[in-house]
């Protein structure tokens, strides 16, 4: 059982028979009345966000949540298909189950499939991932305006603004924590 006093960002617990898993949070101490824990979680199974208000000492279960290995093979019709290196065993996701982590999804990486009573519910990618640029307007030279940006829209379809000196085929690494340009990895 978890306490409010263990909750820590990405903690996954059991609330009304559901997995959740806890976004944000803030124990407040006021100075009157009880201690309580303003608290922002994400249903696992439906992906929606909760807000609540926890009083200090509530006990919460831990969900039957496993963490799986996988490689993301490829995208098509159906969803998005990864597989277990060791068994070969193979999952399919649904755009709606995987959500926004799509943008961070090319083939051949490594992700964590979150699994709860055996259901795929999510996928948590690494910190952060090399993608190439699809397509951004050619940098003129000698526009070298210090901290300017352009935007550059990625292999998986994510926009995100970059350096003036950024052109179609370089591989940038991204912080999938904010989905921000982190560096120019290599160019083409």
């Amino acid at each position: 059982m978890y306490e409010t006093s263990d909750f820590k960002k990405g903690l996954r617990i059991l609330f009304e028979n559901e997995p959740f898993q806890i976004v944000d949070f803030q124990h407040v101490k006021p100075g009157k009345g009880n201690q309580f824990t303003r608290t922002k979680m994400k249903n696992l199974l439906t992906g929606q966000n909760r807000e609540l208000t926890i009083k200090s000492g509530e006990k919460f279960g831990i969900p039957n949540v496993e963490n799986k290995e996988m490689t993301f093979l490829y995208k098509d019709d159906n969803g998005y298909n990864f597989m277990d290196q060791t068994s070969y065993e193979q999952i399919l996701m649904t755009p709606d189950e995987i959500g926004e982590t799509s943008n961070y999804l090319h083939e051949n990486l490594k992700v964590v499939i979150l699994l709860y009573n055996e259901r795929p519910v999510a996928v948590d990618v690494p910190k952060a991932v090399n993608l190439k640029v699809a397509f951004t307007e050619p940098g003129i030279k000698g526009d070298r305006v210090t901290g300017a940006t352009k935007p550059a829209t990625l292999e998986s379809g994510l926009v995100v603004n970059v350096p003036l000196h950024i052109n179609e085929g370089d591989i940038l690494r991204i912080d999938t924590d904010s989905g921000n340009y982190v560096e120019r990895v290599s160019q083409k």
